[in-house]
């Protein structure tokens, strides 16, 4: 596993995942800065370890400032990803924006009242997209002050 994120995207479509990685590469987020995981289980393990269970290293949280996670992911789904890492002492400070095809008000709503910091409908065409994806990567990386280390 890559050692010091700065962001972790969790996308299953390949197109998606394509768009994302330019757009941040654009926004000054090095790809090496960016750990992928292309769905739910994987997410969980980078943060979980292999058994679900293990504590979240404290570099990894030290150094990720935001989260992408789309909402229709296979294996276990973006809500259920949201729903552990927001009940977990070391990662619930970690923002997360849930960047996804839906808008659907009840995902909306149940996205919000599980602590997502940020509710964005994937934009349809290619500009918007990565115009989009750049602006998230410049404010979470670059503008948003993230929490002091070591109290994660």
């Amino acid at each position: 596993m890559q050692t010091n994120p700065k962001v972790i995207l969790i996308e299953d479509d390949p197109n998606d995942l394509l768009m994302t990685m330019r757009a941040m590469e654009k926004a000054g987020v090095a790809s090496t800065d960016v750990l992928v995981a292309r769905d739910g289980d994987e997410a969980l393990r980078v943060f979980f370890g292999e058994d679900g269970k293990s504590e979240p290293s404290a570099s990894l949280c030290d150094t990720l400032r935001l989260i992408l996670l789309d909402l229709k992911l296979p294996k276990i789904s973006g809500m259920d990803v949201l729903k552990q890492i927001k009940s977990n002492e070391r990662t619930r400070l970690i923002p997360i924006t849930m960047l996804t095809s839906s808008n659907e008000e009840q995902d909306v709503i149940s996205c919000y009242k599980l602590g997502v910091n940020s509710y964005i409908q994937k934009p349809v065409t290619f500009e918007k997209f990565e115009n989009t994806v750049k602006e998230l990567g410049v404010y979470w990386v670059y503008v948003n002050q993230p929490v002091p280390r070591n109290t994660l």
